[in-house]
């Protein structure tokens, strides 16, 4: 394991997630959200497709799978998250969005006791309260400029929380690679068939800007990937978290969008809380509960 290096890539794929969703919005701005996301898919299956073609061990072992609902139900969790945050970003920006959205590893958590059999600590426990405090510090509940759209980004927070947990749960007995497969091979299917009826013609001046998303699609998962196999998820996860300082960035120079002090408030409670939380997880004797 090289972790520092691990940690070098973790920041690239970060950073190259966060260039991502913002052609996510400037796309979805421009044509409808399943459109976007279903080009999103076909350049993420291809890249996926290529990889396992090249898999040593050959396409059919690579890619085998002892739990077939379990992966169909990965696909569709994360469909639906990437859809529904896509459109969010839309309504409320990528600042806000991922703001909310920072949520989702301390949900993880409170996932992991029904589903997973994991019994937690209450210091755990107190980590995810404290995170829920700063998701209503961000959304105001009760305040004038509180709205339905607000709760989109919360939404997609407990899909991709059930599809992480989900994903724990078949690494137990399924090789890396077929979970890495399947979410974007069966995505790719479902966003084709749900989002070919609302194909738009793309405009000759945005030819480029998809094809660079679809690089830059490309780029980040591959980051990440190699992120995985080189280094220690316990040692490149914190660095996680500064998606939201990317995204803060690429909202505040590219789409005029605003950092409000609930908002600043609010996430650097959640990030806290969550890097508090991966800190208890490593600092855990093996096999504590």
């Amino acid at each position: 394991m090289n972790n520092r290096k691990g940690i070098l890539l973790m920041i690239a794929a970060i950073a190259a997630f966060a260039v991502q969703d913002s052609f996510s919005r400037l796309l979805a701005e421009r044509y409808n959200t399943l459109m976007v996301v279903m080009v999103r898919y076909w350049f993420f299956a291809a890249f996926v497709m290529f990889l396992a073609l090249r898999r040593p061990e050959g396409l059919l072992v690579a890619i085998r799978t002892r739990r077939p609902a379990a992966q169909a139900l990965r696909a569709v969790l994360l469909v639906i998250e990437i859809c529904v945050m896509v459109y969010a970003y839309t309504l409320i920006g990528l600042i806000n969005a991922h703001a909310v959205f920072a949520v989702c590893p301390l949900i993880v958590i409170a996932l992991s006791g029904p589903i997973l059999g994991e019994r937690l600590t209450w210091q755990r426990w107190a980590t995810v309260g404290v995170g829920l405090i700063g998701v209503l510090i961000i959304l105001r509940p009760g305040h004038d400029v509180f709205s339905w759209p607000a709760l989109l980004p919360l939404i997609t927070a407990l899909f991709f929380a059930a599809y992480s947990v989900l994903t724990r749960l078949t690494a137990r007995d399924e090789p890396f690679f077929a979970s890495f497969f399947w979410p974007a091979f069966l995505g790719a299917i479902l966003m084709t068939v749900i989002g070919l009826p609302h194909w738009q013609a793309i405009k000759p001046e945005d030819t480029a800007i998809f094809l660079t998303y679809a690089t830059i699609s490309i780029l980040s998962n591959w980051l990440l990937q190699k992120t995985y196999e080189i280094a220690e998820a316990s040692a490149v996860q914190p660095f996680a978290y500064l998606h939201f300082v990317f995204i803060a960035i690429l909202g505040l120079t590219f789409f005029d969008e605003e950092l409000a002090l609930p908002v600043i408030l609010g996430a650097a409670l959640i990030i806290a809380a969550g890097i508090y939380s991966l800190w208890q997880t490593k600092a855990e004797p093996k096999g504590a509960l």
